[in-house]
């Protein structure tokens, strides 16, 4: 266990020691600033010592905002790793253990990610600022109290403008606070006072060739920037520190590659640095975004940094602030009569300013300290082959066409070791995939049945409560963006089918399972030949696209006879990439397109319409530091509160146990305000854990439960049932379901004879018609929410939908009956057995018996549904839909039982075949009701189709 450096006692983790000497009323506490002070070079002045420790201390700090430093003059100071100590044990990252639910085995990089137990941490960095004195008093400072700093922070942050804020703080109600600013001026000047974070910097860039307007760059060092995240408290546990393999059984045989640090690249780069060294992957997103929509129109170009350490799962929630704006690169005109070579220019610019602004990071890595990404350097061979003068742009332009590259002469990059654009440029799902999809997939579809045919085939859909519908189509859709593309998809592949040629609907199919597949958040070695084999299928099949006349250019009109779509041939780098990079999701910019909004869009629209750079950027820092002092403050009042009266120091004699407890609850504390600041504030319903707290509570308010589970599928039923008292033969003729009696009578007898076994589905009815049942009304709901696991990650949920039962009424005039997946086989587990030992069910009624008034009995404490089977009677070769039919009986009437409802695994989408020209009497809401076939579409959810596919 590890124990504390001063005075040995044990903890049950290495966090807990760390929690321990930052205690600022322990011995072990002076102890450390001690060991911190000293350990730098000797010879150096206090000041000048902590300078070198912390990036944020600042010995002659000015009052200016920017600074306007010289590259070629700054010193970037990057300490090497040195073994002052013994590692501390028990601090490596923890390999990954499951898999779709399946015990793994995993092996990690040994004597990688030495952790020491000296090091500017989060709170250590807060005590290191200048005004650290005065927070020993107040630690509020440069604010009174802690009424002061949340009016403070919530004017800063709210979206008043300075005018309004000065109008509300002379209010007279105002005046009556003990506040110590009174204007906003003087409300942002506390501000410059608080611990700061990385810099803002602004360089005029000189070029070669004139421009419309002097280049200006606003940036910070990035290298801060991935400290500051690196550090921050908020990601610990979140992040992996070294390379790990996973392999899906003992004989490791089969791979799974996941994060960024479970792929073959970070495994073979940290063979490359030195021994103990901790591996720093740099993602950079570099895309240009409106400022202004309406006047001016107005664009930035903002550079966000994150850290590939920290776990997909976090770093792509935008709650989790994980890309930081490292800079905003210029956007300017340069004066040329070519447009070709103009674009040129500024592409040449672009990689200027990232070989100043990356500087610190590629010195980082010349150290051995900061690894971005896998070796290669093949581009740079064929710039260093070209024997032209890259100053005349036109004919170094025309030289570099015979190695299809952009006319850069200078990469940013060229220095970088360890770097080339074909390992660092990773896949990208948002504008490689799915923008794909729409601007290619949907024009052959929309071509091969007509813009009217396909949008009322869109319309039919049975909608998913949650989901868009479509009830005008898609063809008239505009500014679609990457949710409506993805929309699109879980529908395309179903209303194509039977009115499009069948290779052409094999073609598209193929390039849907292509998307499904490598968006997987895991990915096996099989899953990669899955993804090869899909790919390879669409090319078996794409020649019946042009045969058909539907692959067309959007000006002339004409058929395209050939396949040079770039975006096309960008998926052939998947399969190889997955080993190098992991998981390809993890580098979608759906996060970093919403980061445009809190970075670059909501800080523009505070500013006074000028000079948007300059004010961005001091919004960012206020913002920033208001977030950061917020964090550091009611972490040390925590921990505070849990050492101040009762005492560690005040009782030496107390068990190291004891201790380690009282660490542990301080660190439980100070997660839950990590969380409270940091998680999302609005987060989905997980009704696993809230069946948890239903089971584990002893005053219960209704039983049987209204939300509980089974297996890896959750379930949830309002509180109050939507008709309260309802008649066995009443429901039975509301609800259409003549034989409800009968097979009521069925699930007791089965019931009485084998308990809460899973029932089959198919058995001759055994009860009559006018069967006596020991109760007569029945509870009935028309809803039932249902939630699972995630198929990748049995730890998290999956998206809950909601099955429909309602009776026909004034808007769904047949009802509204949706379906679900059922289990029949016991043997037989979803997601797991995927279709195997499951039916396809249309859920008719949900419902639980009234026993009567004074008796207790077991059957009355379930919920049940009454279900009517789909058979699969085929799956079709073109679409891999299984093609499903209403089940009968030899008497003629539909087939139908009554069965628990926690016999449902999943909810399930069943769409109308409607054949090459859908009746144009149909809606969205009598297509099921007139349809006696249907196609399963395994489409509308990925762990569905992962479930299915196989």
């Amino acid at each position: 266990m590890p124990n504390c450096p001063r005075c040995a006692k044990s903890f049950r983790t290495a966090n807990g020691v760390t929690f321990h000497l930052q205690q600022p009323r322990t011995a072990c506490h002076l102890w450390e600033r001690e060991q911190i002070s000293f350990s730098g070079d000797p010879t150096l002045e206090d000041a000048d010592a902590l300078a070198l420790r912390s990036p944020n201390w600042d010995a002659e700090q000015t009052d200016g905002h920017f600074e306007v430093p010289n590259p070629e003059d700054v010193d970037y100071d990057v300490p090497e790793i040195r073994e002052r100590e013994k590692p501390v044990e028990g601090t490596e990252a923890s390999v990954p253990t499951t898999y779709a639910g399946h015990l793994c085995r995993g092996e990690q990089f040994e004597g990688a990610a030495i952790v020491y137990r000296i090091g500017d941490t989060f709170l250590r960095r807060f005590d290191m600022d200048r005004h650290s004195f005065h927070r020993q008093t107040n630690m509020y400072y440069p604010f009174a109290n802690l009424g002061d700093w949340e009016m403070a922070n919530f004017l800063l942050q709210s979206n008043l403008s300075m005018r309004e804020i000065d109008n509300y703080l002379s209010l007279s109600m105002t005046k009556k606070m003990p506040l110590s600013f009174w204007t906003a001026k003087e409300l942002r000047g506390r501000i410059e006072d608080l611990p700061k974070g990385p810099c803002w910097k602004i360089r005029i860039v000189p070029t070669h060739h004139p421009t419309t307007s002097p280049v200006e760059l606003y940036w910070r060092d990035p290298l801060e920037c991935i400290e500051a995240l690196f550090n921050h408290p908020f990601y610990a546990g979140k992040m992996d520190y070294s390379p790990f393999r996973v392999f899906t059984a003992a004989g490791r045989i089969m791979r799974v590659y996941s994060e960024w640090m479970s792929s073959d690249g970070a495994w073979e780069l940290q063979v490359k640095v030195p021994a103990g060294s901790t591996l720093c992957g740099v993602i950079l997103s570099s895309d240009k975004t409106n400022v202004t929509n309406v006047c001016g129109g107005k664009v930035a170009h903002p550079l966000l940094i994150s850290l590939a350490n920290i776990r997909m799962n976090v770093r792509n929630k935008a709650s989790s602030h994980a890309f930081l704006l490292t800079a905003l690169m210029p956007i300017v005109e340069f004066i040329h009569p070519v447009p070709r070579i103009r674009s040129v220019l500024e592409a040449r610019l672009f990689h200027a300013c990232l070989d100043l602004i990356l500087e610190p990071l590629k010195k980082a890595a010349q150290l051995g300290r900061m690894m971005a990404d896998p070796l290669g350097n093949e581009t740079l061979r064929q710039l260093g082959s070209i024997r032209c003068d890259p100053d005349d742009v036109e004919a170094y332009f025309d030289a570099c066409a015979r190695f299809r590259l952009s006319g850069v002469s200078h990469p940013f990059w060229r220095n970088w070791p360890l770097s080339d654009p074909h390992r660092f440029l990773t896949p990208e799902c948002l504008h490689h995939w799915h923008r794909m999809s729409w601007d290619h997939d949907v024009k052959w579809c929309r071509r091969a049945l007509g813009a009217g045919e396909l949008d009322f085939h869109f319309s039919l859909l049975p909608p998913i409560t949650g989901l868009r519908q479509f009830k005008s189509g898609i063809t008239k859709l505009k500014q679609v963006g990457g949710r409506t593309q993805r929309d699109v998809q879980r529908y395309l592949v179903v209303v194509i089918t039977g009115a499009a040629h069948p290779n052409v609907i094999a073609a598209v199919r193929a390039l849907m399972d292509f998307r499904y597949l490598a968006q997987a958040p895991a990915i096996t070695e099989e899953g990669r030949e899955n993804i090869a084999a899909a790919l390879a299928e669409f090319h078996r099949y794409k020649h019946a696209i042009i045969d058909g006349g539907l692959r067309r250019g959007d000006q002339s009109g004409l058929v395209l006879e050939h396949w040079e779509i770039p975006k096309l041939e960008l998926l052939q780098s998947v399969v190889p990439s997955i080993p190098q990079v992991g998981s390809v999701l993890q580098w979608s910019a759906d996060t970093t397109e919403h980061a445009h909004i809190e970075v670059v869009k909501d800080p523009a629209s505070r500013t006074n319409n000028k000079d948007y750079s300059a004010q961005i950027c001091r919004h960012l820092d206020r913002v920033e530091k208001c977030r950061m002092f917020d964090t550091a403050v009611r972490l040390r009042g925590t921990t505070e509160a849990g050492f101040s009266s009762s005492a560690i120091e005040r009782d030496e004699d107390r068990s190291d146990g004891e201790v380690g407890y009282a660490v542990d609850d301080a660190d439980e504390a100070g997660a839950a305000v990590l969380n409270d600041l940091w998680a999302p504030k609005q987060s989905s319903s997980n009704y696993f854990d809230i069946a948890a707290k239903h089971v584990a509570s002893t005053a219960l308010s209704s039983f049987p439960l209204r939300t509980f589970t089974r297996g890896s599928t959750a379930f949830h039923l309002n509180l109050r049932p939507s008709l309260r008292r309802l008649s066995v033969d009443s429901a039975a003729e509301k609800f259409a379901i003549p034989d409800l009696r009968s097979a009521l009578g069925d699930y007791l007898a089965l019931h009485s004879c084998h308990g809460r076994r899973i029932r089959p589905f198919g058995r001759t009815r055994q009860s009559a018609q006018d069967t006596l049942l020991p109760f007569e009304y029945l509870q009935i709901w028309y809803k039932v929410r249902i939630q699972q696991r995630d198929y990748h990650d049995r730890t998290s949920t999956a998206s809950t939908y909601t099955i429909h039962a309602e009776p026909p009424n004034g808007h769904w005039k047949y009802g509204r009956y949706d379906a679900a997946i059922l289990q029949v086989d016991e043997g037989h587990d979803w997601p797991d057995s995927g279709l195997t030992g499951h039916a396809v069910v249309e859920v008719r009624l949900i419902m639980r018996p009234r026993p009567p008034r004074g008796t207790n009995v077991t059957w009355a404490n379930r919920f049940l549904v009454y279900v009517r089977r789909l058979d699969i009677i085929n799956v079709e070769l073109a679409t891999h839909l299984p093609v499903l039919k209403r089940a009968v009986r030899a008497s003629g009437s539909y087939f139908g039982d009554v069965f628990p409802l926690d016999q449902i695994s999943s909810f399930a989408h069943v769409v109308p075949r409607f054949g090459e020209t859908a009746d144009k009497r149909l809606t969205y809401m009598n297509a099921c009701h007139a349809s006696q076939s249907f196609y399963l579409n395994r489409y509308f959810d990925k762990d569905f189709f992962y479930a299915t596919n196989r």
